[in-house]
Protein backbone atom coordinates (compact mmCIF):
# COMPACT_ATOMS: atom_id res chain seq x y z
CA UNK A 1 0.00 0.00 0.00
CA UNK A 2 1.29 3.44 -0.96
CA UNK A 3 0.04 6.96 -0.39
CA UNK A 4 -1.17 7.21 -3.98
CA UNK A 5 -3.60 4.37 -3.30
CA UNK A 6 -5.13 6.44 -0.51
CA UNK A 7 -5.29 9.56 -2.68
CA UNK A 8 -7.08 7.66 -5.45
CA UNK A 9 -9.47 6.13 -2.94
CA UNK A 10 -10.41 9.49 -1.42
CA UNK A 11 -10.82 11.12 -4.85
CA UNK A 12 -13.24 8.39 -6.00
CA UNK A 13 -15.15 8.64 -2.72
CA UNK A 14 -15.48 12.42 -3.02
CA UNK A 15 -16.36 12.55 -6.75
CA UNK A 16 -18.55 9.47 -6.91
CA UNK A 17 -16.94 7.84 -9.93
CA UNK A 18 -13.66 6.64 -11.31
CA UNK A 19 -13.91 8.89 -14.36
CA UNK A 20 -14.50 12.05 -12.30
CA UNK A 21 -11.62 11.15 -9.98
CA UNK A 22 -9.37 10.56 -13.00
CA UNK A 23 -10.18 13.99 -14.42
CA UNK A 24 -9.55 15.61 -11.03
CA UNK A 25 -6.19 13.90 -10.57
CA UNK A 26 -5.13 14.07 -14.24
CA UNK A 27 -4.59 10.31 -14.22
CA UNK A 28 -5.92 7.68 -16.61
CA UNK A 29 -9.17 6.11 -15.39
CA UNK A 30 -7.78 2.65 -16.00
CA UNK A 31 -4.82 3.41 -13.73
CA UNK A 32 -7.10 4.43 -10.86
CA UNK A 33 -9.33 1.40 -11.33
CA UNK A 34 -6.34 -0.94 -11.41
CA UNK A 35 -4.68 0.61 -8.36
CA UNK A 36 -7.85 0.47 -6.25
CA UNK A 37 -8.50 -3.12 -7.27
CA UNK A 38 -4.99 -3.94 -6.07
CA UNK A 39 -5.74 -2.13 -2.79
CA UNK A 40 -8.94 -4.13 -2.23
CA UNK A 41 -7.05 -7.34 -2.97
CA UNK A 42 -4.27 -6.40 -0.57
CA UNK A 43 -6.53 -5.67 2.39
CA UNK A 44 -9.03 -8.42 1.50
CA UNK A 45 -12.09 -6.19 1.83
CA UNK A 46 -14.32 -4.64 -0.88
CA UNK A 47 -14.24 -0.86 -0.59
CA UNK A 48 -16.64 0.11 -3.40
CA UNK A 49 -19.98 -0.90 -4.77
CA UNK A 50 -19.65 -0.36 -8.51
CA UNK A 51 -22.50 0.33 -10.93
CA UNK A 52 -22.84 1.91 -14.33
CA UNK A 53 -24.22 5.09 -12.81
CA UNK A 54 -22.26 5.60 -9.61
CA UNK A 55 -19.49 4.18 -7.51
CA UNK A 56 -20.24 4.24 -3.78
CA UNK A 57 -18.36 3.16 -0.70
CA UNK A 58 -19.17 -0.01 1.17
CA UNK A 59 -19.53 0.34 4.98
CA UNK A 60 -15.98 -0.97 5.29
CA UNK A 61 -14.88 1.52 2.65
CA UNK A 62 -16.42 4.42 4.56
CA UNK A 63 -14.40 3.56 7.67
CA UNK A 64 -11.30 3.00 5.59
CA UNK A 65 -11.60 6.43 3.93
CA UNK A 66 -11.80 8.14 7.33
CA UNK A 67 -8.52 6.52 8.36
CA UNK A 68 -7.00 7.23 4.94
CA UNK A 69 -7.69 10.94 5.38
CA UNK A 70 -5.93 10.87 8.75
CA UNK A 71 -2.94 9.07 7.22
CA UNK A 72 -2.62 11.60 4.39
CA UNK A 73 -2.98 14.51 6.81
CA UNK A 74 -0.25 12.97 8.95
CA UNK A 75 1.98 12.58 5.90
CA UNK A 76 1.45 16.24 4.99
CA UNK A 77 2.30 17.27 8.54
CA UNK A 78 5.46 15.15 8.41
CA UNK A 79 6.52 16.85 5.17
CA UNK A 80 5.92 20.30 6.64
CA UNK A 81 7.81 19.41 9.82
CA UNK A 82 10.76 18.24 7.73
CA UNK A 83 10.72 21.45 5.71
CA UNK A 84 10.52 23.63 8.81
CA UNK A 85 13.36 21.69 10.41
CA UNK A 86 15.42 22.17 7.25
CA UNK A 87 14.78 25.93 7.51
CA UNK A 88 15.88 25.91 11.15
CA UNK A 89 12.42 26.83 12.43
CA UNK A 90 11.97 23.83 14.74
CA UNK A 91 14.14 21.26 16.46
CA UNK A 92 16.40 21.31 19.47
CA UNK A 93 19.74 22.96 20.19
CA UNK A 94 22.03 22.30 23.16
CA UNK A 95 24.43 25.13 23.93
CA UNK A 96 27.42 24.79 26.21
CA UNK A 97 28.75 27.89 27.94
CA UNK A 98 31.27 28.85 30.59
CA UNK A 99 29.83 31.49 32.93
CA UNK A 100 33.24 32.98 33.65
CA UNK A 101 33.80 33.88 30.01
CA UNK A 102 30.52 34.52 28.19
CA UNK A 103 30.08 38.11 29.45
CA UNK A 104 26.96 40.25 29.61
CA UNK A 105 26.05 39.90 25.92
CA UNK A 106 25.38 36.16 26.16
CA UNK A 107 21.89 36.48 27.71
CA UNK A 108 20.96 38.99 24.99
CA UNK A 109 22.16 36.54 22.35
CA UNK A 110 20.01 33.75 23.79
CA UNK A 111 16.92 36.00 24.01
CA UNK A 112 17.39 37.06 20.39
CA UNK A 113 17.78 33.48 19.23
CA UNK A 114 14.63 32.41 21.07
CA UNK A 115 12.72 35.30 19.51
CA UNK A 116 13.90 34.41 16.01
CA UNK A 117 13.33 30.65 16.49
CA UNK A 118 10.29 30.28 18.79
CA UNK A 119 9.75 26.66 17.70
CA UNK A 120 13.24 25.53 18.74
CA UNK A 121 13.75 23.79 22.09
CA UNK A 122 16.86 25.46 23.48
CA UNK A 123 18.92 23.95 26.31
CA UNK A 124 21.77 25.77 28.06
CA UNK A 125 24.43 23.69 29.81
CA UNK A 126 27.15 25.30 31.92
CA UNK A 127 30.46 23.52 31.37
CA UNK A 128 34.14 24.22 31.69
CA UNK A 129 36.11 24.59 28.47
CA UNK A 130 37.49 21.05 28.57
CA UNK A 131 34.09 19.49 29.23
CA UNK A 132 32.59 21.47 26.35
CA UNK A 133 35.18 20.15 23.92
CA UNK A 134 34.56 16.60 25.07
CA UNK A 135 30.77 17.01 24.85
CA UNK A 136 31.01 18.50 21.35
CA UNK A 137 33.07 15.56 20.10
CA UNK A 138 30.55 13.09 21.58
CA UNK A 139 27.55 15.04 20.28
CA UNK A 140 26.20 15.71 23.80
CA UNK A 141 25.99 19.43 22.99
CA UNK A 142 25.68 21.12 19.59
CA UNK A 143 27.64 24.34 19.99
CA UNK A 144 29.92 25.76 22.67
CA UNK A 145 30.90 29.25 23.77
CA UNK A 146 34.30 28.87 25.32
CA UNK A 147 38.02 29.53 25.08
CA UNK A 148 40.13 28.58 22.08
CA UNK A 149 40.36 24.81 21.76
CA UNK A 150 43.43 22.83 22.72
CA UNK A 151 45.49 21.12 19.96
CA UNK A 152 44.31 17.61 20.91
CA UNK A 153 40.74 18.55 19.92
CA UNK A 154 41.54 20.49 16.74
CA UNK A 155 41.13 17.50 14.44
CA UNK A 156 37.53 17.05 15.65
CA UNK A 157 36.35 20.61 16.31
CA UNK A 158 36.27 23.95 14.54
CA UNK A 159 36.20 27.37 16.21
CA UNK A 160 35.55 30.89 15.09
CA UNK A 161 36.74 33.92 16.97
CA UNK A 162 34.12 36.08 18.66
CA UNK A 163 36.43 38.45 20.54
CA UNK A 164 39.74 38.92 22.32
CA UNK A 165 39.25 39.15 26.10
CA UNK A 166 41.92 41.35 27.73
CA UNK A 167 43.69 39.94 30.77
CA UNK A 168 43.86 42.23 33.78
CA UNK A 169 45.72 42.03 37.04
CA UNK A 170 43.33 41.39 39.91
CA UNK A 171 44.71 43.09 43.04
CA UNK A 172 43.48 44.21 46.43
CA UNK A 173 42.44 47.86 46.14
CA UNK A 174 45.18 48.93 48.55
CA UNK A 175 47.93 47.31 46.47
CA UNK A 176 50.68 49.85 45.58
CA UNK A 177 50.45 49.01 41.85
CA UNK A 178 46.82 50.19 41.64
CA UNK A 179 45.51 51.68 39.35
CA UNK A 180 48.08 50.57 36.77
CA UNK A 181 48.77 49.98 33.92
CA UNK A 182 51.03 47.28 35.28
CA UNK A 183 54.27 45.92 33.94
CA UNK A 184 54.22 42.26 34.96
CA UNK A 185 57.85 42.47 36.01
CA UNK A 186 56.65 44.56 38.94
CA UNK A 187 54.62 41.57 40.21
CA UNK A 188 57.46 39.05 39.94
CA UNK A 189 57.87 38.82 43.71
CA UNK A 190 54.16 38.40 44.45
CA UNK A 191 52.39 35.11 45.22
CA UNK A 192 49.83 34.26 42.53
CA UNK A 193 46.33 32.81 42.80
CA UNK A 194 45.49 31.11 39.50
CA UNK A 195 42.48 29.59 37.85
CA UNK A 196 43.18 25.89 37.38
CA UNK A 197 44.38 24.51 34.08
CA UNK A 198 41.81 21.72 34.30
CA UNK A 199 39.03 24.32 34.33
CA UNK A 200 40.42 26.70 31.73
CA UNK A 201 43.69 25.62 30.12
CA UNK A 202 43.75 28.61 27.76
CA UNK A 203 43.77 31.11 30.64
CA UNK A 204 46.25 29.16 32.75
CA UNK A 205 48.66 28.76 29.84
CA UNK A 206 48.35 32.43 28.90
CA UNK A 207 49.24 33.51 32.45
CA UNK A 208 52.32 31.30 32.45
CA UNK A 209 53.26 32.64 29.01
CA UNK A 210 52.89 36.29 30.06
CA UNK A 211 54.97 35.77 33.18
CA UNK A 212 57.63 33.95 31.15
CA UNK A 213 57.76 36.85 28.69
CA UNK A 214 58.25 39.15 31.69
CA UNK A 215 61.23 37.06 32.79
CA UNK A 216 59.90 35.03 35.72
CA UNK A 217 57.85 31.98 36.69
CA UNK A 218 54.89 32.83 38.92
CA UNK A 219 55.10 31.66 42.52
CA UNK A 220 51.72 29.92 42.77
CA UNK A 221 50.19 30.25 46.22
CA UNK A 222 46.83 28.70 45.36
CA UNK A 223 44.78 27.34 42.45
CA UNK A 224 40.99 27.42 42.18
CA UNK A 225 38.50 25.94 39.76
CA UNK A 226 36.08 28.92 39.82
CA UNK A 227 36.56 32.66 39.36
CA UNK A 228 34.69 33.57 42.56
CA UNK A 229 37.13 31.56 44.66
CA UNK A 230 40.10 33.26 42.99
CA UNK A 231 38.55 36.63 43.79
CA UNK A 232 37.91 35.59 47.39
CA UNK A 233 41.52 34.54 47.91
CA UNK A 234 42.85 37.76 46.40
CA UNK A 235 40.54 39.72 48.68
CA UNK A 236 41.87 37.71 51.62
CA UNK A 237 45.46 38.68 50.77
CA UNK A 238 46.58 35.27 49.52
CA UNK A 239 48.14 36.78 46.41
CA UNK A 240 47.42 38.53 43.10
CA UNK A 241 45.85 37.07 40.00
CA UNK A 242 45.66 37.47 36.24
CA UNK A 243 42.28 36.84 34.64
CA UNK A 244 40.21 37.88 31.63
CA UNK A 245 37.87 40.69 32.57
CA UNK A 246 34.14 40.98 32.03
CA UNK A 247 31.69 43.58 33.25
CA UNK A 248 30.26 41.44 36.03
CA UNK A 249 33.67 41.25 37.70
CA UNK A 250 34.03 45.01 37.92
CA UNK A 251 31.37 45.08 40.64
CA UNK A 252 33.43 42.94 43.02
CA UNK A 253 34.15 44.89 46.20
CA UNK A 254 37.65 45.44 47.57
CA UNK A 255 39.31 44.44 44.31
CA UNK A 256 41.04 46.50 41.63
CA UNK A 257 41.37 45.40 38.00
CA UNK A 258 44.44 46.90 36.40
CA UNK A 259 45.38 46.70 32.71
CA UNK A 260 48.70 45.19 31.72
CA UNK A 261 51.27 46.87 29.51
CA UNK A 262 51.86 43.70 27.48
CA UNK A 263 50.22 43.83 24.03
CA UNK A 264 49.81 40.06 24.20
CA UNK A 265 47.64 40.15 27.33
CA UNK A 266 44.43 38.61 26.00
CA UNK A 267 42.77 35.24 25.44
CA UNK A 268 40.36 34.27 22.68
CA UNK A 269 36.65 33.74 23.25
CA UNK A 270 35.23 31.52 20.52
CA UNK A 271 32.18 29.68 19.31
CA UNK A 272 33.05 26.02 18.76
CA UNK A 273 31.32 23.10 17.04
CA UNK A 274 31.90 19.68 15.56
CA UNK A 275 31.59 19.44 11.75
CA UNK A 276 30.28 15.88 12.23
CA UNK A 277 27.30 17.19 14.23
CA UNK A 278 26.67 20.46 12.40
CA UNK A 279 23.17 21.66 11.46
CA UNK A 280 21.20 24.65 10.22
CA UNK A 281 20.36 25.54 13.82
CA UNK A 282 24.04 25.46 14.73
CA UNK A 283 24.81 27.77 11.85
CA UNK A 284 21.97 30.11 12.83
CA UNK A 285 23.17 30.64 16.40
CA UNK A 286 26.77 31.01 15.26
CA UNK A 287 25.79 33.59 12.67
CA UNK A 288 23.84 35.53 15.27
CA UNK A 289 26.74 35.42 17.73
CA UNK A 290 29.25 36.60 15.14
CA UNK A 291 26.93 39.34 13.91
CA UNK A 292 26.65 40.69 17.44
CA UNK A 293 30.37 40.33 18.21
CA UNK A 294 32.55 43.42 18.19
CA UNK A 295 36.06 43.56 16.77
CA UNK A 296 37.74 41.54 14.01
CA UNK A 297 36.74 37.93 13.43
CA UNK A 298 38.81 35.24 11.76
CA UNK A 299 38.39 31.45 11.45
CA UNK A 300 40.31 29.39 13.99
CA UNK A 301 41.24 25.83 13.11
Amino acid sequence: MELRHLRYLIAVAEHGSFSAAARRLHVAQSAISEQLSDLEYEIGVPLFTRSSRKTSLTPAGEHFVEEARRVLAGAERAIEVARRANRGEIGSLRIGFFAGSVGVNFPRLIRSFRKQHPGVQLSLVEMTSTRQWQALVKGDIDVGFTRRIEPEFRTDLVSELIRHDPIFAMLPKNHPAVPGPIDLRDLAGEPFVLSSRETSPAVFDKVIELCSEAGFSPRIASISTVWSSVALMVQAGEGVSLLPLNEQQLRTRDLAFCPLTSKNAFVDFVVTWSPRHDSDLNRSVRKLALTRASGPRTPLL
